[in-house]
């Protein structure tokens, strides 16, 4: 490998490497901007599925809403325990340490979530509990997903190299007029 080589090489690297810092920076902001105009539509409308378009209107793909499915968890162990120990003693477990059966307590979130209310009912007895130490709350951070229609990379490809997306997607690397 000789010298010019090693130069071409690197030099490529470091392009590169500060065109990805700024297409990633670029990056997060519209994701950040996207997903704050996704969850309003999204309260506004119900909407979670959106097109992707070129500026000459040009269908590149769906951007969907993921993320932040309610679920029942347990956000005070102590509480929950104590309470089920209490309310069902039969699924009581007896170790050095009293505790209860996990496949319980998968079946109890499973039927909160389910009802959407940090509540069961006791099949013997229909007696209606409200649990101590379980919320409903978002299994995952909300986010979205960006799929691409048929063809739909190879279009944003081209119309990037035509120069119409570089004042809408990386305006600090569009050409400049000025030529000295």
């Amino acid at each position: 490998m000789s010298a010019e080589d090693i130069k071409a090489a690197t030099t490529r690297e470091a392009v590169l490497k500060a065109l990805l810092d700024e297409v990633k920076a670029a990056y997060e902001e519209a994701r950040t901007e996207v997903q704050h105009h996704l969850d309003a539509a999204q309260e506004a409308t119900g909407a979670r599925q959106f097109a992707a378009a070129l500026p000459d209107g040009t269908k590149v793909g769906t951007i969907s809403l993921t993320g932040g499915e309610p679920a029942a968890q347990i956000v005070d162990d102590q509480a929950f325990t104590a309470w089920a120990r209490t309310a069902f003693p039969a699924e009581r477990v007896t170790r050095i340490v009293k505790d209860v059966r996990e496949a319980f307590v998968e079946r109890l979130l499973g039927e909160m979530t389910a009802a959407g209310v940090p509540q069961v009912v006791d099949p013997a007895s229909g007696e209606v509990h409200d649990v101590p130490g379980v919320e409903i709350r978002p299994t995952r951070k909300r986010s979205h997903s960006v799929r691409f229609a048929k063809g739909g990379k190879e279009l944003v490809g081209q119309a990037w190299q035509s120069g119409m997306l570089t004042p809408l997607a990386l305006p600090a690397l569009a050409p400049t007029s000025d030529v000295a």
